[in-house]
């Protein structure tokens, strides 16, 4: 793997270190502006992926599949971060706040096709922002050679995101039903 490779991971690693120190400490310790100080770091982490992955290829590294995935974890944290960390602070705040319980996402029906539908558009948002990064950067670097595999990655994201629209989509033309629904 290479340093770009590991760097994501450690981002990642990063990025849900963050989040959990934000909630224990707004949680737990009942330190609520040291705890959003924390929740609002995690940017930083993928301000520092973006920066490292530019500063790689500009050094003349080739460009690798890590590159390309480095700019959709930015957009995928973008689209998804915010609904991410809600999710997380709901269940903090449950367990550790007497907060109210978390409703699960529905199952059935046409309110779980919005749901499906939802994602899916926060997957186009998040591919896209990926693709200005990743546009961004091969103008950035200005090397067809070494920025091939960039092109490489965007066709294979461009596959996961129809996948992805098919499943989603799915549950607006074949909404699934409860069993009681069906047996009716």
């Amino acid at each position: 793997m290479t340093n770009i490779g590991w760097l994501i991971i450690f981002c990642e690693i990063g990025f849900w270190i963050f989040v959990l120190a934000g909630l224990i400490t707004r949680y737990v310790f009942k330190k609520n502006k040291l705890g959003a100080a924390f929740l609002l770091c995690t940017p930083v982490i993928d301000l520092i992926l973006i920066v490292a992955s530019i500063i790689d290829l500009k050094n003349g590294q080739q460009a690798t599949f890590f590159h390309g995935i480095a700019a959709y974890y930015i957009g995928m944290t973008v689209a998804f971060g915010h609904q991410m960390i809600r999710w997380a602070d709901q269940r903090f705040a449950y367990k550790f706040a007497n907060g109210p319980k978390p409703q699960g996402k529905p199952r059935y029906g046409i309110e779980r096709a919005r749901i499906e539908r939802k994602g899916w558009i926060r997957h186009l948002l998040g591919w896209g922002i990926g693709n200005v990064l990743l546009f961004s950067i091969v103008l950035i670097v200005d090397d067809k050679e070494r920025t091939q595999e960039i092109y490489n990655v965007i066709y294979i994201w461009l596959l996961v995101l129809v996948i992805d629209f098919i499943i989603s989509f799915s549950y607006t033309i074949f909404p699934k039903k409860t069993n009681s629904t069906i047996s009716k």
